[in-house]
């Protein structure tokens, strides 16, 4: 899924974060000329105490976030247009819904964002820095509102940023905390749906379940040996590329940041955190299924369990907001495909996650944004006296 964002929007006081854009100018406070980052490496270098936060509407107006937007809406409305007859009914199938377990299902969701944040302080209290949960989410929930506005994924990105702009935190080590939280998400993801999926297909798997789940397998294999070689060549490969220094000792604090928030004592904990998390995704597209009532279609827990992991998976894809448009093309594909759900069921089903799913973070994350005062650097996280402390630079 979909994987995350004051004053108003449209604020002129805000600036351009650094951290998202790398192109605008930037200011030495050392010199009174303006400096230019040549890459996000030197823009995360570059850390001032005092940083300007990230003007949400001028990247919104950028050409290729634009596209990101256009792009998968016009397909979307052609994919619409060519079934226009087939589809007619499906405002009638949403409307139909009962009320009480679509709120159900938004209520699910929801309860994963204090599991969510929870398991991001843990990951930066390994890491040396102390951050409570309420913080960690309102963080979290505000860079998932960015994700779902920006394409790229550049709201993991941004969540980093919120913390160093409200606290001594270190940009590059706090990433490296979304590094492996990421991590667990896709191990967790793959898991759990190959999991569902043989429990669900165990009488017997068609091609394109066998298909998906060749896929599930590769991506385990591939982090877990990306994780590996990070770990014991990671350091070494970098510094034999003409690198700058600069971006060796960023990495090193990247590294870690991936590597000390996952110690052997938390793993388990964080694996049934994780576990958990991902369990409300497939729990709340059970309850948006049962919500719509439909005697045609019965996948199970197990089934929903499978789909909406497939779904989260393919939001990862950087080049619309929230896999816009991917991530709906996959849900309708595997529930008419594999499960064989007749297509204006299958659209309404999709429709109707995604308002709960990513239009509800849209919706209720603008008004977080501007009522937060993380975005405008104004809260201040402050580190307890015996907490370790946090390094300054990046």
């Amino acid at each position: 899924m979909a994987e995350g964002s004051g004053s108003s929007l449209g604020s002129g006081s805000m600036e351009a974060n650094p951290a998202l854009d790398t192109t605008l100018p930037r200011h030495d406070p050392e010199s009174s000329s303006p400096h230019q980052p040549e890459s996000l490496v030197d823009a995360l270098e570059y850390e001032p105490a005092e940083t300007p936060p990230l003007s949400l509407a001028s990247r919104l107006r950028q050409p290729r976030t634009i596209l990101s937007i256009v792009v998968p809406l016009g397909i979307i409305g052609f994919f619409l247009y060519l079934n226009r007859e087939r589809l007619a009914e499906v405002p009638q199938l949403i409307l139909q819904a009962n009320p009480a377990l679509v709120l159900a299902a938004f209520i699910v969701f929801y309860l994963g964002f204090p599991l969510r944040g929870y398991r991001w302080s843990v990951l930066l209290r390994e890491s040396g820095f102390e951050l409570r949960t309420r913080y960690s989410m309102e963080i979290l929930y505000i860079s998932w509102f960015v994700n779902c506005v920006v394409p790229a994924k550049l709201g993991d990105v941004y969540r980093g940023y919120l913390l160093k702009m409200n606290s001594p935190a270190s940009m590059s080590r706090t990433l490296g905390t979304v590094f492996i939280e990421r991590i667990l998400d896709i191990f967790a993801i793959a898991i759990l749906a190959l999991g569902a999926g043989y429990w669900s297909f165990r009488t017997g798997m068609s091609d394109p379940v066998r298909l998906l789940f060749v896929i599930g397998i590769v991506v385990v294999i591939v982090s877990a040996v990306g994780l590996f070689t990070m770990r014991n060549f990671g350091r070494r490969i970098l510094t034999r590329l003409p690198l700058p220094h600069r971006f060796i000792d960023l990495y090193d604090k990247f590294e870690q940041g991936v590597f000390g928030a996952v110690g052997l004592k938390h793993l388990p904990r964080l694996a049934i955190l994780t576990g958990l998390i991902w369990s409300t995704e497939g729990l709340r597209l059970y309850l948006v299924i049962a919500s719509l009532g439909f005697k045609n279609v019965e996948i199970g827990l197990s089934g929903a369990m499978f789909v909406a992991l497939i779904g989260s998976l393919l939001t990862a894809i950087p080049l619309s907001p929230a896999g816009l448009g991917f991530a709906q093309a996959g849900v309708i594909g595997v529930l008419t495909v594999v499960y064989g759900v007749p297509l204006p069921e299958a659209t309404a089903i999709t429709i109707l996650d995604w308002v709960i799913s990513v239009l509800s973070i849209i919706v209720l994350g603008a008004i977080v944004y501007v009522i937060s005062p993380m975005p405008r650097g104004m809260g201040r996280i402050s580190q307890p006296p015996a907490a370790k402390p946090a390094q300054t630079a990046a």
